[in-house]
């Protein structure tokens, strides 16, 4: 089965990610851009010396799309933590899952489409609270303007008296 390559891009940022956080960082912020940058020249972060973007937010997406794998996937999230993390070839997966390499191709395709669709169903979520919190907003801005008009017509109405009583008091 054939891999989906935004998703392999996105678990490439998510094992840098993850490996620079298990070093003792937070992620990618609290680096040294220099040191980034040495570091992907001459690590599994570069492919042939061209370092691989990070972006925080694909990678803290990523991670939780990858734990979801925990419950009920285990066989797929071993599988991206053998290959991505601890850095195995397919070979050395296959042999230390004790599964044929073509099990192991199938697996890390299985995985990119779980994560595909995972990811999908949280950009759907975030899209329907935008147009929640859209509609929320749309709704406000419509009470306030109902009220603003109801404090329009009272103080035309108290002008109106104002007016007719001076016009008495002439």
């Amino acid at each position: 089965m054939a891999r989906i390559e935004y998703i392999k891009r996105r678990l490439d940022n998510w094992a840098l990610w993850r490996s620079r956080m298990n070093d003792g960082g937070l992620g990618f912020k609290d680096r040294n851009p220099l040191a980034v940058w040495a570091e992907d020249v001459w690590t599994r972060n570069s492919y042939h010396g061209a370092s691989i973007p990070h972006f925080d937010q694909d990678a803290e997406e990523t991670d939780q799309a990858v734990q979801a794998l925990k419950l009920g996937k285990g066989h797929l999230y071993v599988t991206l933590d053998f290959y991505y993390l601890k850095d195995l070839g397919v070979n050395e997966c296959a042999r230390r899952m004790r599964r044929a390499e073509s099990t192991v191709h199938a697996q890390l395709a299985d995985a990119d489409r779980w994560i595909d669709a995972w990811l999908r169903a949280l950009q759907e979520e975030k899209a329907a609270k935008r147009v929640q919190l859209v509609d929320n907003a749309k709704a406000q801005a419509q009470a306030r303007q109902v009220r603003l008009e109801a404090m329009d017509a009272k103080a035309s109405a108290v002008s109106m008296v104002i007016s007719a009583a001076a016009k008495r008091s002439l």
